[in-house]
């Protein structure tokens, strides 16, 4: 298959143009030649020298990452940056990144991932950033207490096997939840709006600890790289019904 073609439909699946003037990162095809076909796609977290050897090395000519190389663009190709493109230029590596779009499908997104997990129902948007969404909330037939709903997590998450923190500022049974994976602690205040019993995210910073008691709602982070490995695997499995072979690059780094 064409990689235009691969591009085109990956493009429109994940609505890569509705976030061209909302996020860092240079969604869509990053590194890659006008002309090239596509036999075999790789799929990783993170577009970086370990994912790109690992790929060259499984023979994919195509990597799609969660985030990639540029945020924002390039002043110099020199360092790390001269470093990580070079065995993409020199392996005729092509790389596709989805960051915002990939969050907040919710289908296949990495929100949508978690809320499986969780077995969350009547679901709907999260996570407002301009017109769109990175996020999703849901309920839960059975409420998980505190304890409960991390290490649900942590048996189902790849987290490196580091523990998955919780904030336990709000109630004891928790039935409402909103998620943005990542880094997704600016969002409290809207899960507070929208009556979450708790915020689900991958990292914390230090200003949510407080914001959080004083609201009265649980935060729990359960690893940025942890709750972003669904959406990728979800395109994996997109691609595979395309009839191009496939591969997944595990790379925790219990962050």
């Amino acid at each position: 298959m064409k990689l235009t073609t691969v591009v085109d439909r990956l493009d429109e699946q994940l609505q890569t143009e509705a976030f061209a003037d909302l996020d860092a990162s240079a969604n869509g095809l990053q590194v890659g030649p006008d002309e090239s076909t596509i036999d075999h796609v790789a799929f990783a977290v993170d577009g970086v020298c370990e994912t790109f050897e690992r790929a060259i090395d499984v023979g994919a000519d195509l990597l799609v990452a969660h985030h990639g190389l540029s945020w924002g663009g390039f002043d110099r190709v020199t360092g790390s940056t001269y470093d990580r493109l070079q065995p993409l230029l020199e392996n005729d590596l092509a790389l596709y990144v989805s960051h915002l779009p990939l969050d907040g499908h919710q289908e296949l997104g990495n929100a949508a991932g978690v809320a499986d997990v969780l077995e969350l129902e009547d679901r709907s948007p999260f996570g407002e950033l301009g017109p769109e969404y990175i996020g999703q909330r849901g309920s839960t037939s059975d409420p998980y207490t505190p304890s409960e709903l991390a290490d649900r997590l942590a048996t189902t998450l790849e987290t490196g096997d580091k523990p998955v923190d919780v904030l336990e500022f709000g109630p004891e049974e928790i039935e409402e939840i909103a998620i943005v994976t990542g880094s997704g602690t600016d969002w409290l205040e809207e899960a507070v709006e929208v009556g979450a019993d708790a915020l689900l995210t991958g990292e914390g910073k230090h200003p949510v600890y407080h914001e959080a008691k004083e609201a009265g709602i649980t935060v729990v982070l359960a690893g940025h790289y942890a709750t972003e490995t669904f959406g990728v695997r979800s395109l994996q499995s997109l691609v595979e019904e395309w009839g191009l072979e496939t591969t997944y690059l595990e790379s925790p780094t219990g962050l």
